[in-house]
Parts: structure tokens; sequence; C-alpha cells
């Protein structure tokens, strides 16, 4: 079969490939075999869970509109937290990119209710999404730390594809380093946070990253 063919093809290539990074440098050679054992691996996985999820979807109780094992297919294999970055790496997800940060927002907002606050969608890029804060979070001291560390935390799970976001009507204070452009806030920039910048309100532990948001959402529990 010509799918066959094809996959013998792309198999002797590899091997083509890897026997000629080990006979220039074994060294080189040992990692790229290594490399490409784990994608094969990560792939693997990625099946045997599609095996999975349709076997338990095998009895025909899957409904439109249900959940869990209940839920189509593809609803299941999008909501898995591997298929789900594969499905976005092959542009294969069934929802867009601007879908998947909405409902992604939908997760931080029950927190920012108890600010009286929201936070809105405006621009979907490439690589970027825009937000806005709206109401007490704007100038919460708190929300500086906890609000981004949990909305940076929920878009990367469900739009890993996205490398920055923005946050217009931010107040970062004083004691926040300097970004360069107003009201730009590059991802690894909100993993941290120095001490004097510790919560001082209750965030889902669900939703806190490690930092001081997550620390002080384990001493709420506590």
């Amino acid at each position: 079969m010509a799918s066959e063919s094809r996959l013998d093809r792309t198999s002797e290539r590899v091997e083509q490939l890897l026997d000629e990074l080990a006979d220039a440098d074994p060294a080189v050679g040992e990692r790229a075999e290594e490399a490409v054992g784990l994608i094969v691996r990560l792939y693997g996985s990625a099946l045997e869970r599609i095996v999975g999820l349709a076997a338990e979807g095998a009895d025909g109780s899957a409904e439109p509109g249900g959940t869990g094992a209940k839920a189509p297919l593809m609803r299941r294999m999008a909501d898995d937290e591997l298929l789900r970055g594969l499905l976005v790496l092959h542009d294969l997800h069934p929802e867009d990119t601007a879908t998947r940060v909405e409902e992604a927002l939908e997760r931080v907002r029950p927190y920012l209710g108890s600010h009286a606050g929201d936070v809105e969608l405006l621009e979907v890029g490439e690589n970027e999404v825009r937000l806005r804060l709206r109401g007490n979070c704007e100038g919460c001291p708190s929300s500086a730390v906890t609000v981004k560390e949990s909305i940076e935390r929920v878009i990367a799970e469900a739009a890993p594809e996205i490398g920055e976001i923005r946050v217009d009507g931010m107040d970062e204070g004083p004691a926040e380093p300097d970004r360069g452009e107003a009201g730009f806030v590059p991802l690894d920039s909100v993993r941290h946070r120095p001490p004097e910048h510790a919560m001082t309100c209750t965030v889902p532990a669900d939703l806190a990253a490690d930092g001081p948001a997550a620390e002080a959402a384990a001493g709420e529990r506590a």
C-alpha cells in the first residue's frame, strides 16, 4: 500500500540521518537517537491515550453535549492534557486559539469576582494575547501577582502556542521590575515573584502557579 511504502521510506530516511550523525560525531549521534526515542515514546503514549478514550465510548453512549466518557471522542481528545498539545501542534484542535483562551479565562473569572473585577479578551495574535483587567482588580496590590500567575497558567494549558501576554489596566507598582514597553508582560516574568509581593487574598489552588500565589493558597488551606 502507498501509506506503508511512505512509512518505510520515512523510517529508512530517519535511520540514514541518525547513521550520518553518528559517523560524523558519535556523541551527537547518541543525543539524536535519544531525541528520536523521546519523540517516538511521546507519540506512542498519545496513541495509547486515543485508543483508551475510544474504548471508553465504544458502547455508543457518547452524546453531543455529554461530559466525561459520554462526550464525543474528539471533545475528550481535545480536553486531554497530553493530546491537546499535540492537536494544537499539528493544527488539528477542533477549537481555534481565541475560543480556547476565552474558555481558559472563564476559569479565572470566579476568582476575579471576589475583587468585583473581570478580565476581557481584547485581541488574539499569532503568538500573543492582549487582555484588559476591569473593576477593583485593576488597583488591587495582590492582583499584580495572583491574577497574572493564574492567567498565565490557564492560558498556557489551553493554548500552548501563546508565548506572550499583554495586560492593559494593570498597576504594577514601584517594586515591579522594569518591563520596557508599558503593559507588556513576558510569560517568564510572571512565573516567579519577589517575597515582598506575597499574595494577600485567596486564589483557587488549581489555578495557583509555582511561586508566591501557590504558597499563599497553600497557607489558606492549612
